[in-house]
């Protein structure tokens, strides 16, 4: 007999050989029907693999994280086996997992369509209603790349062939279907069941190396329920409505074009949103106590070589040759605000100080990965870093949560969680200063109130850091804000202040931003929202729209009306029907339209329709503008009724 202690605590005496799948049977039928795999220890097991001493073990269910994460890693296996029996020519590679689905990168001469996509999915479902057993086996390594040599399957033997410090390789096979992975895999096909499907087609080199083969990419979802699968498509349909590229030009706010790869063109109601953001955050953060800064586009390579970023981030940077120089377009702004910290003598009562900057920066991002705004080579980021004392560093972490809390709120995202990421692999600076540094990020967000969850490795090259995971109307994470603590930089750079013994200190450097980038936050603001923005955000707040040409007199004094009680309005006279107005006026998310016409010109009223409804408002002129003049009013600079008490 084996000892197993369960994941509430309790023990229970098995026979040597059990499996977790005997063991789910023996606590309910519902796990045992919920169940894809164990955990013993740290390892993943499959659920038909003897256990063969003591263990503590946890049963994974399907709609767990880690349970669709092997759902569609078996997904990834039956579509590989889909392409196998439908197309034996094609060669497979990798199909791992990843956010919602999974991918498989093939090898075939011929280019597979869309109607080749509808056949595999159609097999794929054969597949699982064979319900093959799947069987884990243990190979040597010479007659793993063998057996794949021989089936012509060059990519995997190459694989292997690369595979660090084993001589044993693992293969799972489900009818006559065998493929390369570590597992764990379902006990069949069956249990995978239907909720999947193929969504599209790209292209991929060979490990990601351009000088390689190009392969075709598959792309697919899978999830542990119909139902789940079903919530996922609606979402994708309503992200596509959502997606700010389409509202972009829908609401003529920016396009992008080839000439300026990565590089925003804003129009005039795009500035007009972007200017609104910038300053809103500006009003914010002046109100906090930051001074403002711009430094220079074009630096030195000395700067970014003493700095530490030549080395670590050299590849992204854009260079230019100025006779015997070499200069770099700034990628960030840090060692631009640590030169400004270092003109003159900063006394311990000086800090903190907080630099902020809406800092123009380029980085050389592959074309590949550029996507709408969301992926720029040019951005403007809200910059800014604090010099603190060491003694200050948990108050200004909270001030600094305090005020991201409250811009997230007012901006219309309820829904945050917050990541804590240490120390990476590479890294600069020793581990006592390491150490320091957590301890007192880590400090200052408990002083915050934030609950948070560990981010092992994924630091910054100089600091520990918080990062801000906002969630959309659509249930969609978009990481934006972030603080990150740093003793690295202001001693590679050599920024002192004057402490109270009169000695020389480092200052502590929190770098931080809210917004992230302005282009990629707009872009999160456009979907979030769905281009219905909040009047205080709309660049036209409202167009007077008119029935006949008889009411242009007094459309004209309604626009007139909206400017002068500082709305941003627009006027449409054109000579079309008030349907097609409001039709088009409503494509373009316009919040209010005031329709007027010779019954309103005579009786002094508006007829007001708000996007989004059906009816319309028979208002006087001077209750709508009284109306749209305090929906208008931006959140940080409405009255606070709680004070007012």
């Amino acid at each position: 007999m084996i000892k197993i202690r369960l994941s509430d605590g309790s023990h229970r005496d098995f026979p040597k050989g059990i499996t977790g799948w005997e063991i789910a049977k023996t606590l309910s039928t519902s796990l045992a029907k919920e169940a894809v795999a164990i955990r013993i220890g740290e390892e993943l097991w499959d659920l038909t693999r003897p256990i063969e001493a003591d263990s503590d073990i946890e049963v994974i269910k399907r709609a767990s994280d880690v349970g669709l994460d092997i759902l569609r890693h078996d997904a990834a296996h039956v579509f590989a086996e889909a392409v196998k029996e439908l197309y034996p020519e094609t060669q497979i590679t990798i199909g791992p997992s990843i956010q919602d689905g999974f991918f498989y990168d093939l090898f075939r001469k011929e280019s597979f369509t869309p109607e080749d996509l509808t056949r595999i999915e159609e097999r794929m479902h054969d597949i699982v209603n064979r319900d093959e057993i799947v069987t884990r086996e243990v190979w040597s390594r010479e007659k793993a790349i063998a057996f794949f040599k021989d089936l012509g399957e060059f990519f995997k033997a190459e694989i292997i062939e690369d595979l660090p410090g084993t001589d044993e390789i693992t293969l799972y096979r489900q009818g006559k279907f065998i493929d390369l992975c570590r597992g764990p895999h379902l006990p069949s096909t069956g249990k995978l069941g239907h909720a999947f499907k193929l969504m599209k087609l790209a292209g991929a080199y060979w490990r990601g190396d351009s000088k390689n083969q190009m392969l075709q990419r598959v792309y697919g979802t899978a999830w542990s329920s119909e139902k789940d699968l079903q919530a996922y498509l609606t979402r994708l349909e309503e992200a596509e409505k959502r997606d700010h590229r389409r509202l972009g030009k829908e609401m003529d706010l920016f396009h992008m074009q080839e000439e300026a790869i990565g590089s925003v063109f804003w129009h005039p109601k795009g500035w007009t949103l972007y200017r609104i953001l910038e300053n809103y955050i500006r009003d914010k953060i002046t109100a906090e106590g930051y001074v403002e800064v711009r430094t220079p586009q074009l630096l030195d390579r000395s700067l970014w070589e003493a700095s530490g970023h030549w080395g670590k981030f050299g590849e992204n940077m854009f260079i230019v040759k100025d006779e015997d120089k070499t200069l770099a377009l700034k990628p960030m702004s840090c060692p631009c605000h640590i030169l400004i910290f270092r003109q003159g003598i900063k006394s311990y009562r000086d800090l903190p100080i907080r630099m902020a900057e809406f800092g123009s920066c380029i980085r050389n991002e592959p074309s590949g990965a550029l996507q709408g705004l969301t992926r720029v080579r040019s951005m403007v980021q809200d910059d800014a870093h604090i010099f603190c004392r060491e003694d200050q560093i948990e108050e200004e972490t909270r001030k600094f949560c305090v005020l991201l809390l409250n811009v997230y709120k007012e901006l219309g995202f309820d829904e945050l969680t917050v990541k804590f990421s240490d120390r990476p692999e590479v890294r600069a600076g020793d581990d006592a200063t390491w150490d320091k540094a957590e301890a007192h990020l880590e400090a200052g967000a408990r002083a915050s109130g934030l609950s948070y969850t560990l981010n092992p490795g994924e630091g910054a090259f100089y600091g520990p850091k918080l990062e801000f995971v906002l969630k959309d109307a659509i249930g969609r994470d978009w990481q934006c804000g972030t603080l990150q603590l740093d003793f690295v930089l202001p001693e590679r750079l050599d920024a002192t202040y004057i402490g109270e013994d009169g000695k020389k200190y480092r200052p502590a450097m929190l770098h931080r931003a809210i917004f992230g980038s302005l282009e990629r936050f707009i872009a999160i603001f456009i979907e979030h929202h769905g281009g219905k923005f909040p009047l205080w955000a709309a660049p036209v707040q409202a167009v007077v729209a008119t029935v006949t040409q008889e009411g242009d007199a007094y459309a004209q004094k309604v626009y007139d009306t909206l400017k002068a009680a500082g709305l941003r309005a627009e006027i449409d006279l054109r000579n079309e029907s008030i349907k097609y107005k409001i039709r088009e006026l409503s494509l373009q998310k316009t919040p209010y339209i005031l329709v007027v016409g010779k019954k309103e010109a005579l009786e002094g009223t508006v007829a007001l329709r708000k996007l989004g409804g059906e009816a319309q408002e028979v208002l006087a002129l001077h209750a709508v503008i009284d109306k749209l003049t305090n929906e208008a009013i931006p959140p940080h600079k409405r009255p606070n009724l709680d004070e007012n008490k």
